[in-house]
């Protein structure tokens, strides 16, 4: 079972991914059982409503030609880890952090799987980040230990942590500017429920630049896993149902790369993480303002 969202931005219709009899796989409406995949639907038992609806029968939802969107509608917040990979730490001059490196993401920079992204205006180093995305299912606080963070999480997402390095870096001892740009967290395709992956610190992570493979990470590599970045957290934050954290990301960003390859408009990014699916994106310049 995996959770999905479909239709225009701001439209979009929570669903379900489920095999068939013929080893298939079925989209499913989830209309009838919540409005959204969003902060209420973690609050209410969501999963535990869906496999009672997908048992009494649901109706299929006709997806050919439609958007795939973010697979959790708006977050409250998206909470970021930063250098949680030794060899990303060591590419970009810094040194391996003793404790968890945060920083918070505007949750307005979620966006779909395949959706364009917009490099900014006067930006000459937009970068590209293949993250685990950790969604919380509930309400979580002061964790006595890392042993049972584990159970606070509702499921895991590819979570493509977009970044400007020249904002987030030169502009500013904030990182926020580099990293709240529009677009800049493409997450999905799906929302794999936590039961069915069993351990977080065993997915393969890759992306590739027009082809060329960039980054080939593995989640146990980080340096601070999964069960302690919920653990940390939960020390200086109350994490909501439907928050999403990014884990960090391995080595292979263009900012550690010795030709310093970032992105320019035309180019194509994909990223993969075992069991999670794949994302990708054409990046483009930024339209012009609007009234």
């Amino acid at each position: 079972m995996k959770l999905m969202r479909y239709g225009d931005v701001g439209h979009e219709v929570p669903a379900v991914l489920t095999a068939d009899a013929d080893g298939g796989e079925r989209v499913l409406d989830l209309s009838p059982v919540t409005r959204d995949i969003d902060r209420g639907f973690w609050e209410a038992g969501g999963l535990r409503l869906v496999r009672h609806a997908i048992d009494r029968g649901l109706p299929e939802l006709p997806v050919s030609g439609v958007r795939v969107g973010a697979p959790v509608a708006r977050p409250g917040k998206v909470v970021c880890i930063g250098l949680n990979y030794r060899d990303h730490a060591e590419e970009t001059g810094a040194a391996v952090p003793a404790r968890p490196v945060v920083f918070m993401k505007d949750p307005g920079t979620v966006v779909g799987p395949y959706d364009t992204v917009p490099i900014p205006r006067g930006s000459t180093k937009t970068d590209w980040e293949v993250e685990l995305a950790v969604v919380i299912g509930r309400r979580t606080r002061y964790l006595v230990s890392p042993d049972t963070a584990l159970e606070y999480v509702a499921g895991y997402a590819i979570s493509n942590d977009v970044s400007e390095r020249e904002f987030q870096l030169e502009y500013s001892s904030q990182w926020d500017l580099g990293k709240s740009c529009e677009g800049f967290n493409p997450l999905g395709p799906v929302l794999v429920p936590a039961d069915d992956v069993p351990d977080p610190q065993s997915l393969g992570l890759r992306l590739r630049v027009d082809g060329v493979q960039r980054q080939n990470g593995h989640t146990k590599q980080m340096v601070f896993d999964v069960a302690h970045v919920i653990w940390y957290l939960s020390q200086y934050m109350v994490l909501e149902p439907g928050d999403v954290i990014n884990t960090g990301t391995p080595a292979g960003v263009a900012l550690g790369l010795p030709d310093a390859p970032y992105l320019r408009p035309g180019q194509v990014v994909e990223l993969e993480i075992d069991g999670l699916g794949s994302q990708r994106q054409t990046f483009t310049a930024a339209r012009e303002a609007t009234a």
